[in-house]
């Protein structure tokens, strides 16, 4: 298996030859010279019959799985024909595993060889930055059309993949030339990622695929090829039936950014959600400080919580540009500089930077470089994160909670949850609030009230925050600086400082004690900086937050921790299936200090599973992050915590169970 490293230090080579890209790497072209488009529409649209699938479309949406993304153009022109023949309201997934992805300048030289795909190439270009190891989501059409790109060898990301394909795009380069990728381990996961109704296409014709995916059970046909290509293969799987849970009505309780994110992902795929919040609005207690930060902790293994943090902040960024908040002045990318502060910082610094991310992503800078960058004095070498970004936590929350199918219900206290054979109620002592099928718990350590959530083990984090006026006319800062806290650059209210971090505190008065643990951070990170604002006596505010024994939040489904404690679950040959769930009842919550950058990725992860759609993260890292995982521990069922990455598939079959 490649590590993480490995795949941060490869990207495509490519040469020209007679303008078009060519692999010396695989001996190979990138597509047909005679007509890539051509051939495109003719080997994986004409041959996986879009267009006749998308014109009658009932579902509400639709999947397409490809091994090899090379220049893009097979995406480019499934979202073209998609936008000209699916239903409106339908939604496009594209999930494409590429194991050297092109540079952005490469990929725009290759793409500008087809002017027919304009509009398509360059909202693809606008959006394909950072391209990191692993998963990424770009949304493009409002959402409508979601591409989801897998950075990595394609027989280590598949049995990670959490999706099932309604139409595969066998591309890649070919057999003779690619013989590591056209491996049984690569029919037999297509076969685990398919349904009855499943397709695919081919360019090639050689023997050893059809036998692949024959022996996978995919029944294989042979048919005229494109071009030069005399023939191809294309077929469909003859097994497993095809889960497509419908949207229906969802409530989510707690309006910070893990509520009304998850309420947002919700609404966008068809659901009609009703948002309940304590408070007289959204982005109170912890979303409410005056300043959020938005950077990725990166870690120096390829862990899940690393993997989260980076995942999270590249969603995160993408998702304010398309709320347009920047424009409003609530959000800014004006970098931020990790500072190198202790022996240990500067060790995890220096094993960062040489796992070779790309420069728009980090870069290492020395103590003089990082100064210039911040405006101020600086007494340490530091990463540099260029789009790193602050952002106002209330005016996210309300831009993430605007629209049309989001209810919301303020100065409401849930204190119940009940079971019913439609779904769930939300009653508030004997006072019935509402009902829907589903029901989504993100409010924080007050999960903890109800009884089918009490056994979580999450626990309450003080963190105060210290705002300063500038006092002086000394160049204000330019950029966010880390070390063992924060500091923001100057805004119209001052700058924003902190946080403190006191365990099982849950006092939200304002303290002096830790306005000065604030200003000592201060001093230690940027003494110019804190010289210009001294003396004064700090504003500030104090609120709780909520984490969890492994730092990791909490997302996914419930099961019956009662049932589970009666009798715990055996070892058969599915004990997933074994476990008491609570179809419709789901938690998103534990984000610590780090909710701007994994609250709302975390939403994306729950809104996929509960709508049947292909997961944004891999398989590990949903069975990392599932909520049920420290229960199952508990009781010596460690090696059942994987297993939990198949819930989506056995939650739907619940959910579906549950209606009938």
């Amino acid at each position: 298996m490649s590590t993480h490293a490995d795949t941060l230090h490869h990207q495509a080579t490519l040469e020209w030859r007679e303008g078009q890209p060519y692999s010396p790497v695989f001996g190979d072209v990138y597509f047909s010279r005679d007509s890539g488009l051509d051939e495109t529409r003719h080997v994986f649209l004409q041959h996986n019959q879009l267009q006749e699938r998308w014109q009658c479309l009932q579902q509400p949406c639709f999947t397409i799985v490809e091994t090899g993304f090379g220049t893009g153009l097979n995406f480019l022109c499934a979202w073209q024909l998609w936008e000209q023949t699916a239903p409106a309201d339908a939604r496009l997934h594209f999930v494409s595993v590429e194991k050297y992805p092109l540079s952005h300048e490469d990929l725009a030289r290759a793409l500008a060889l087809w002017p027919s795909l304009g509009s398509y190439r360059d909202a693809l270009l606008a959006q394909y930055k950072q391209i990191v190891p692993g998963w990424q989501r770009l949304v493009f059409a409002s959402g409508k059309v979601q591409l989801i790109l897998i950075v990595g060898d394609v027989l280590d990301c598949l049995p990670r993949l959490g999706a099932h394909a309604d139409a595969w795009f066998l591309d890649g380069f070919a057999p003779s030339r690619n013989p590591d990728m056209w491996q049984p381990a690569l029919f037999s996961n297509m076969a685990a990622h398919s349904h009855a109704e499943t397709t695919f296409a081919t360019f090639t014709s050689a023997g050893i695929v059809k036998r692949g995916l024959q022996a996978a059970g995919f029944e294989v046909h042979k048919v005229a090829g494109h071009g030069r290509k005399r023939e191809m293969l294309c077929g469909r799987f003859t097994k497993n039936k095809r889960l497509a849970p419908q949207p229906g009505r969802a409530i989510v309780i707690g309006g910070g950014i893990a509520g009304t994110a998850t309420s947002r992902a919700l609404a966008e795929r068809g659901w009609q959600v009703t948002l309940m919040e304590q408070e007289n609005t959204v982005g109170q207690k912890a979303s409410g400080n005056p300043l959020g930060v938005l950077y990725p902790k990166l870690t120096r293994q390829d862990v899940p919580l690393g993997r989260l943090s980076l995942n999270g902040y590249l969603h995160s960024l993408r998702l304010l540009q398309l709320l347009g908040l920047q424009q409003q002045g609530q959000h800014d990318r004006c970098g931020m500089l990790q500072l190198a502060y202790d022996e240990r910082e500067q060790e995890r610094c220096d094993t960062i930077a040489a796992q070779g991310y790309t420069p728009e992503l980090l870069r290492r800078v020395n103590a003089e470089e990082a100064s210039q960058l911040a405006g101020t004095a600086l007494l340490h070498d530091a990463l540099y994160f260029p789009e790193a970004a602050w952002v106002r936590p209330r005016a996210y929350c309300e831009a993430l909670a605007s629209h049309p199918s989001i209810t919301t219900m303020f100065t409401t206290h849930a204190s119940r949850l009940q079971q019913t054979p439609d779904g769930w109620q939300v009653w508030s002592q004997h006072t019935l609030l509402a009902e829907a099928e589903i029901v989504i718990l993100a409010n924080a350590n007050q999960i903890m009230d109800f009884s089918q959530s009490a056994h979580l083990p999450l626990s309450a984090v003080r963190g105060q925050v210290s705002q300063l006026q500038p006092l002086t006319d000394t160049p204000p800062l330019r950029t966010l600086l880390c070390s063992d806290g924060y500091i923001g650059p100057l805004l119209p209210d001052g700058y924003c400082l902190g946080a403190t971090f006191t365990p099982d505190d849950h006092d939200t008065s304002v303290r002096a004690a830790d306005h000065e643990l604030n200003l000592a951070m201060l001093a230690r990170t940027a003494p110019e900086l804190y010289a210009s604002l001294m003396p004064q006596i700090p504003q500030g505010r104090a609120a709780i937050r909520c984490t969890s024994p492994d730092y990791l939040p909490l997302v996914g489904p419930l099961f019956d921790y009662a049932q589970l404690q009666a009798r715990p679950p055996r070892y058969t040959a599915d004990p997933v299936s074994s476990l008491p769930w609570l179809p419709g009842l789901y938690v998103n919550t534990g984000h610590g200090s780090k909710g701007l950058t994994t609250a709302p990725l975390a939403a994306e992860i729950l809104a996929c599973a509960i709508s049947g759609e292909p997961a944004p993260v891999d398989t590990a890292l949903l069975a990392a992050l599932d909520p049920n995982r420290f229960a199952l521990r508990q009781y010596g069922l460690k090696r059942l915590v994987q297993g939990l990455a198949c819930y989506p598939a056995h939650i739907m079959e619940c959910q579906q169970d549950a209606s009938i």
